[in-house]
């Protein structure tokens, strides 16, 4: 076999397994399209469009940072970033709570355990606008069992939806209800995969339940407790369809997080580039709660080993 001959063989080899190793990518690319176009295009537009100023819906003309000072002055911006940090401070912490305490459960060997699982994760199986209609009909006054189950207590009629406090507890339980699964199979996926010989050794020497628990399967759950709260916390930052369907941000302002705002302000009032500010503000801060995050898991990895 002559010199060129080889050279064209070599040629050949590399220009295959160039086809080859493109194959995963061209199979990927209508779904990086198709994410392009609703997700990627729709930020980069918001992004312009927090840049300019909107007069009835039509774009006025380039105003800079104008439309975030505006925001940092605006009461009811800052009413919305602490209804929304209540409802995530609380929703996320009963959701870890009890997502933590249905993983040490379902992780025992228990009679029916798939039926369990099943029956546990279906809340987030249900999409949330249809959620939001499930608890509407639960809350409301004359056909829902919420009503009668209280006045069969004793408890009066609570009337959930028409009072600000009832109504943002109401909001947590249905959040509660629908994404305490989500933390449950991360934690479960973390007990599942725990090395069992410091357990077992722990139990060896003589250490309780509680402090095996406290003192080993809770330090080795740390990094997988803190991406499930960390994910939970970014998705109930923009909640939007419960709220939308069940309160429309009422009674009031009592239940209007920064997505119900912006919202509002972007399509009843037609402003919107001062909406595109808000939603970009929120992008920030999301995003810097992903890298304080992800220092924070590294940090906890080193000292785990």
């Amino acid at each position: 076999m002559t010199a060129a001959t080889k050279t064209i063989e070599q040629r050949k080899i590399k220009a295959r397994r160039v086809r080859l190793a493109a194959v995963p990518y061209l199979l990927l690319l209508p779904a990086m399209l198709a994410m392009a176009a609703v997700s990627l295009y729709p930020m980069i537009d918001g992004a312009r469009a927090s840049l300019h100023k909107y007069r009835y819906g039509i774009d006025a003309g380039y105003t800079g940072v104008e439309n975030f000072r505006n925001i940092y002055n605006d009461a009811v911006f800052w009413q919305a970033v602490e209804t929304t940090i209540r409802f995530i401070l609380i929703a996320v912490s009963i959701e870890t709570v009890l997502g933590l305490l249905l993983a040490l459960l379902v992780a025992r060997e228990l009679r029916f355990l798939g039926l369990i699982r099943v029956t546990l994760i279906l809340p987030m199986t249900i999409a949330p606008v249809v959620v939001g209609v499930i608890w509407r009909l639960l809350y409301a006054s004359n056909i829902g069992i919420i009503d009668p189950l209280f006045r069969l207590l004793g408890l009066g009629t609570p009337d959930v939806l028409a009072h600000p406090t009832s109504a943002f507890v109401g909001l947590v339980a249905v959040d509660v209800w629908e994404w305490t699964p989500l933390i449950f199979l991360i934690i479960l996926a973390g007990l599942e995969s725990m090395p069992q010989d410091p357990l077992e050794a722990a139990r060896v020497d003589g250490a309780s339940a509680l402090q095996v628990f406290f003192h080993h399967k809770l330090p080795l759950l740390r990094p997988v407790l803190l991406v499930a709260v960390v994910l939970r916390t970014i998705d109930a930052a923009g909640t939007f369809d419960q709220i939308f369907v069940l309160t429309k941000g009422g009674p009031g302002t009592a239940t209007q997080l920064i997505a119900i705002y912006s919202y509002n302000t972007a399509f009843l009032f037609n402003q919107y580039g001062h909406a595109m500010a808000m939603m970009i503000s929120l992008l920030a801060f999301l995003l810097l709660l992903m890298v304080a995050a992800v220092h924070l898991m590294r940090r906890s990895s080193e000292l785990l080993e």
